[in-house]
């Protein structure tokens, strides 16, 4: 290896993220729409970490759940993980809807008509079906994030019950696991290119003055992120987990540049995975078992996204809200947040299951949408760091208080 590429290598990681981030923003300005001819780069990038998500997330989970060894300790893990992360969604929510009620982004919008129908929603039944794997082969193969890890969550309680006899499952998800993870690694090599190309691509469609058009949706955003990392993010990790909130967000820099970069939580799930143990110094088989679950229901930028952009519907449309109008979009956006799957520009397709609640037809919806979506990349990438920074530090909580419980008990035994 030549002295130039043990330099290369030498540098941090996040260090060389941020370069290409830099790099990216002066070649999109520099290129313009002709940057469109470096974005499969990216897009090649963001395949090769997505083709080993959900296998990782089979592997990590079964073999996570296996080695908690004790089945209420399960039990006290999920229900702590989830009901951590549905409250901080639920008041990113309300962060999204005060700062919209204040903000009014979308007071004297003229909104064109829609070029084609927004998705309609899935109710409520059919979400909860739909989550229950008929065939997890299919699962798989469809990219299903929230069906495998129902079927791994079962297999790996399967495995823990079932005690010494399916140890060698066990030992072989940890290993499958453990080769992922490295594959894995090798991959986040490219991560400098793949961002680059990525944002190149963005500033060079949209360019900087993007923010312009949009300015007070993109104000309330960015201040509604901040309040929910900054603020509830930092306290869950300053009180639950014991741990100082700059230590904590130093530590995760890597899985923020990635996450920011890729616009997909689903994407940064395996670099997620590797800061936890590696830098935050969390237990294995925790976080393997919490950080999965997390990155299918962490929606913290999400719920601060689509309280804004109900208000922003409601104001460009006329639409008067009482306070029962309010609990109703709280209750709904909270449901189908956390069904939102963790790819680029998700949220704007579940408008429709939320905006119905208050009277705005599909129609309307699909006009909001195909006014936000030319410039939805720019805004999703600050919406997805606080997704991946709440599953963290959510993690954070879950895996120290267990560390805590555990040589408690430890101590009571002795």
């Amino acid at each position: 290896m030549s002295g130039a590429l043990r330099g290369w290598f030498a540098i941090p990681l996040w260090q060389r993220i941020l370069g290409a981030l830099v790099l990216g923003v002066a070649l999109g300005l520099l290129l313009g729409e002709q940057a469109r001819a470096i974005a499969w780069i990216g897009d090649l990038w963001i395949r090769l970490i997505r083709m080993m998500v959900l296998p990782l997330v089979l592997a990590m989970i079964v073999g996570g759940v296996a080695a908690m060894g004790d089945p209420a300790r399960l039990g006290r893990v999920g229900a702590r993980t989830v009901l951590l992360l549905v409250g901080m969604t639920t008041l990113a929510i309300c962060v999204g809807l005060a700062l919209g009620t204040l903000l009014r982004p979308g007071a004297g919008m003229a909104i064109a008509a829609a070029a084609e129908p927004a998705k309609a929603a899935r109710g409520i039944g059919e979400q909860m079906l739909a989550i229950v794997p008929v065939n997890v082969f299919q699962a798989l193969a469809g990219g299903e994030t929230l069906p495998v890890i129902v079927f791994a969550m079962a297999l790996g309680t399967g495995v823990l019950l079932a005690g010494e006899a399916a140890r060698p499952v066990a030992a072989m998800a940890d290993a499958a696991g453990q080769a992922i993870l490295r594959a894995v690694r090798l991959f986040m090599e490219l991560a400098p290119l793949g961002a680059l190309a990525l944002v190149a691509n963005a500033i060079g469609n949209h360019g900087l003055a993007v923010f312009a058009n949009l300015s007070l949706l993109a104000i309330g955003l960015a201040a509604g992120v901040l309040f929910q990392i900054l603020v509830v993010q930092g306290l869950v990790v300053r009180l639950l987990g014991r741990m100082g909130a700059g230590r904590f967000f130093r530590d995760i820099l890597e899985a923020v540049l990635v996450a920011f970069s890729t616009t997909s939580s689903a994407a940064t799930l395996p670099v997620s995975l590797r800061v936890a143990q590696e830098r935050l110094g969390l237990s294995g088989p925790l976080v393997s078992a919490v950080i999965p679950l997390g990155a299918s229901i962490a929606r913290d930028g999400t719920g601060v996204y689509v309280g804004l952009l109900c208000m922003f519907s409601a104001q460009a449309f006329g639409v008067e809200l009482s306070a029962i109008d309010y609990l109703v979009l709280v209750l709904g956006s909270v449901l189908l947040s956390l069904g939102a799957a963790g790819v680029p520009s998700a949220s704007l397709f579940m408008l429709s299951g939320v905006l119905s609640l208050i009277g705005i037809g599909e129609a309307q919806t699909a006009a909001v949408v195909a006014f936000i979506l030319p410039f939805d990349r720019l805004l999703d990438m600050i919406r997805t760091v606080p997704n991946v920074t709440a599953n963290l530090a959510v993690a954070t909580a879950v895996a120290r208080n267990e560390a805590v419980a555990g040589s408690k008990e430890s101590s009571n035994e002795a």
